[in-house]
């Protein structure tokens, strides 16, 4: 059995799926609603941020074109006519995963993802200023309770965003104590990452996630997905409507529990995953290569010749 599943946004360029998106029938089609729903071309609008070096937790554009080729090259896979068991997205990728399966329309996607971006800039421009958020791998979880105890101990807030692997993490703290939590970091034998900003997954947004509940969520349609999607906050299978509906809300306050996820899948009996999207994470840490056969969709492989098959 197969599942499906989505990566979480990472650094990426245009270049790196450019032509799939303006060549690849699919690709292009989506292309075509997603400008029609923001007003504005949207791989242009792209290039121009890229050319202005745009910095910051990826501009609309990005996070747009993210979704959208992660949508075009899951509809583009074939499983023999066997459909994955489960779907399962880490943070923006639930969003594409909620769309595969049929939970939510493409362009109520991009409405949602659009509005998320805007209104996550305004309210971190003004609520919660000082918080960031540092990635990490290589620190086990026993060695993260110590470097947690030590910045309780020192009054420092933080709190776990996020959890890919056994032994790689999101951790939010505040700005000033950055610098010290990476030399701590180092001498556990960690290797600190990239810092988001603005930060993301913790119940102290829980404002942000009432703001988006009143106004954008409650205009989008949802109805029950017609294959479950595997909550990347716990690993419960999704099912109904309004179970999506509270499953995207929840990224603004609810950790990703990226290991959940995989063993939830592992008992429903799965044994391959499809990767759908630019991934140089998700479908590549040691959790996901042990359990799994992962197969990597992204948009080099979906512009290769398909083999056919030659009838003698």
């Amino acid at each position: 059995m197969s599942a499906l599943i989505f990566p979480g946004i990472g650094p990426m360029r245009l270049d790196d799926s450019a032509r799939y998106l303006t060549t690849h029938p699919v690709a292009r089609g989506l292309v075509a609603e997603a400008d029609q729903v923001l007003g504005y071309p949207l791989i242009d609008r792209y290039r121009e941020a890229e050319s202005r070096g745009d910095e910051g937790a990826f501009p609309e554009p990005a996070r747009i074109t993210f979704l959208t080729g992660c949508v075009a090259l899951a509809r583009g896979v074939t499983e023999d006519g066997e459909p994955p068991v489960a779907y399962a997205g880490a943070s923006l990728g639930g969003v594409a995963a909620a769309v595969q399966a049929g939970a939510l329309s493409f362009a109520d996607a991009v409405r949602l993802t659009a509005e998320w971006g805007r209104r996550a800039n305004a309210y971190f421009a003004r609520e919660h200023r000082d918080i960031v958020t540092q990635s990490f791998a290589r620190v086990p979880a026993d060695r993260l309770a110590e470097i947690r105890a030590e910045l309780d101990a020192r009054g420092e807030w933080n709190e776990v965003s996020c959890q890919v692997d056994h032994d790689f993490y999101l951790l939010s703290i505040r700005e000033h104590g950055l610098d010290q939590l990476q030399r701590r970091l180092r001498a556990a034998g960690g290797l600190p990452l990239y810092v988001m900003r603005p930060p993301m997954h913790s119940p102290a947004f829980q404002a942000f996630r009432d703001e988006m509940a009143a106004e954008p969520v409650a205009g989008l349609t949802f109805t029950d997905p017609h294959t479950p999607v595997v909550s990347d906050h716990d690993g419960s299978l999704v099912t109904t409507a309004d179970g999506i509906r509270t499953l995207l809300l929840d990224a603004a306050t609810r950790p990703v529990r990226w290991p959940a996820v995989v063993d939830t899948l592992r008992g429903l009996g799965v044994r391959r995953v499809i990767v759908a999207g630019q991934d140089r994470l998700w479908g590549r840490v040691e959790i996901m290569t042990n359990a799994f056969e992962v197969v990597a969709v992204k948009p080099d492989t979906a512009m290769r010749p398909r083999r056919r098959s030659v009838i003698a």
